[in-house]
């Protein structure tokens, strides 16, 4: 039986999917397992990171060097597919990191500001959330840290240039902004998930369409690679439990 946590890096995987040759920097177990299982299946193309200094294979083998100024030339580019985590997400995709509450005497210190503002701006960039609740899709987050469409519009040309929030993936569905107004949209639940818990567990409308379906079950190969070859140990599960 797939877990829900193989449901979750294959949601993940597929945010690569047909991405090319662009830098994938995914933050999480279940991203990073994500971006190697799409790169030994449908994205061959996908550049990895030891997010330090080199470029490496599928398997974590370095095959390249990657200077900072290197680095920083991909991001600004466009050619960096950045996945982060959020501590709070709105309807319009805008992330927050930072702080919870006021920011002039917040009640809780986060990890703060850090290079989100630079990652939206300048290349796609999808969101994990390992754990869906009103707590983290909120009506209007505390801090804008990760520029969502609303204020990037709001910015201009220079803001939208390269901004794009392909996916948000939870332990519950898969999410994106193909709206109108770019609000966000539920795309699948997991198996086992209803659309009502999802919905339940925003703090915001969803748009959905009629038929919700559910997030596409991994191929014999797909979960080998999961199970045998990219997470052995079963980190996934620490994430989102069985």
């Amino acid at each position: 039986m797939t877990s829900r946590a193989e449901y979750s890096v294959l949601a993940c995987a597929d945010a690569w999917r047909g991405a090319g040759e662009v830098l994938a920097s995914p933050m999480g177990i279940i991203p990073s397992i994500g971006a190697r299982l799409a790169r030994h299946t449908f994205s061959p193309d996908l550049l990895l990171t030891d997010g330090q200094a080199l470029l490496v294979d599928r398997d974590g083998r370095p095959e390249g060097w990657l200077p900072y100024r290197q680095h920083l030339a991909l991001v600004t580019g466009g050619k960096r597919h950045v996945m982060m985590g959020a501590s709070q997400l709105d309807r319009f995709g805008n992330q927050n990191i930072s702080c919870i509450g006021d920011w002039a005497r917040p009640a809780r210190q986060l990890l703060g500001v850090r290079g989100a503002p630079v990652n939206t701006l300048n290349n796609p960039t999808s969101y994990w959330v390992p754990r869906h609740s009103r707590r983290v899709f909120v009506e209007k987050v505390d801090m804008v840290c990760g520029v969502g469409y609303d204020n990037a519009a709001a910015a201009g040309p220079s803001a939208t240039r390269y901004h794009r929030i392909p996916r948000v993936v939870s332990n519950l569905g898969v999410f994106d902004f193909a709206t109108p107004d770019h609000t966000m949209r539920l795309v699948s639940v997991h198996p086992g998930v209803t659309v009502e818990e999802v919905q339940d567990a925003t703090g915001f409308p969803l748009v959905r369409p009629d038929e919700v379906p559910c997030t596409r079950e991994p191929t014999k190969e797909e979960l080998r690679l999961i199970r045998e070859v990219l997470d052995p140990r079963g980190l996934r599960d620490r994430e989102v439990p069985a």
